[in-house]
């Protein structure tokens, strides 16, 4: 059984989509707060930025040092890729292309990080297209994308979505034909708990299912709000925690406090959420 506390929570980046890399570290730094997913997108970091390798390396050792000034580690990498120029299962070859493109140079630059984990979702298919098409085409894409992980020994956690993000993966049976489509021991599962909740699933479903295929959690309060703000309560909140501990799951949290709403304050929600983790749910620094 496993003890999840304060030193296994990470947070997502990005309602900090307003401000500079340095200032979500330097408020993750005031919350105590340790393990970083870092969101490639700007204002932090893109790599369609940098003309090289050799640029984009540059880059990334400087934030890493800015990271480990704070002791601070990258624990999983998620580039963007909700929205043009990728996506995994539009029919036009450009954007598979690119996007395959893109992942190669994600792994490239979790090496760098020292980080073994590339975060990936399915995306939407067209909507005006059969969906059993886009089904296909994503999972040829991500055995594309898998072949190189695979290579380049990386782990990628694959999350399910809500069905206004997505029309291909977004419950846990979703889920476990994406898996077996694709084929690839090195994809696995990132449980998103708002899009869990939205279909009525639980966490010892996806554990029955998946068991230590489960890499990655994204935890927050109904509509991915601040801990403890939301219609879930404590004792669902608490019941997390209790079901990961008691599946051993080391792993920790991904706090996904992301909401447009937060945007022009980042710094206070995830404080409050922080608070709510220590002193109502108990977590240890």
């Amino acid at each position: 059984m496993s003890v999840i506390t304060m030193r296994d929570v990470s947070v997502m980046g990005t309602s900090y989509v307003h401000y500079p890399f340095e200032f979500f570290l330097e408020s993750m730094h005031a919350l105590g707060i340790h393990g970083i997913d870092l969101w490639g997108a700007e204002p932090f970091y893109c790599r369609l930025d940098y003309p090289t390798s050799y640029d984009a390396t540059l880059r990334l050792k400087k934030m890493c040092t800015q990271m480990e000034e704070r002791d601070q580690k990258v624990t999983i990498y998620t580039p963007e890729t909700l929205g043009y120029p990728f996506n995994f299962s539009d029919p036009n070859p450009s954007l598979t292309l690119r996007t395959i493109e893109y992942f190669k140079w994600a792994f490239e630059d979790a090496h760098v990080m020292d980080c073994h984990r590339v975060f990936v979702n399915s995306g939407c298919g067209p909507r005006n297209l059969p969906r059993e098409e886009s089904f296909k085409r994503c999972a040829n894409t991500l055995r594309t994308i898998m072949d190189i992980a695979e290579q380049e020994d990386i782990l990628v956690p694959l999350e399910q979505l809500q069905p206004y993000e997505s029309n291909l993966v977004t419950t846990i049976d979703d889920v476990e034909a994406m898996l077996d489509m694709v084929g690839s021991p090195n994809l696995r599962v990132c449980v998103d708990i708002t899009a869990m909740e939205v279909q009525g699933e639980n966490l010892e479903q996806y554990f029955d299912t998946f068991g230590d295929k489960i890499e990655w959690i994204h935890y927050s309060d109904s509509h991915h709000e601040v801990v403890g703000s939301g219609s879930y309560g404590k004792e669902k909140l608490a019941g997390y925690i209790e079901t990961l501990e008691r599946r051993d799951f080391r792993n920790g949290i991904d706090l996904e406090i992301n909401d447009s709403i937060y945007w022009e304050d980042p710094h206070t929600p995830h404080a409050e959420t922080c608070r709510y983790l220590r002193k109502e749910l108990g977590l240890k620094d």
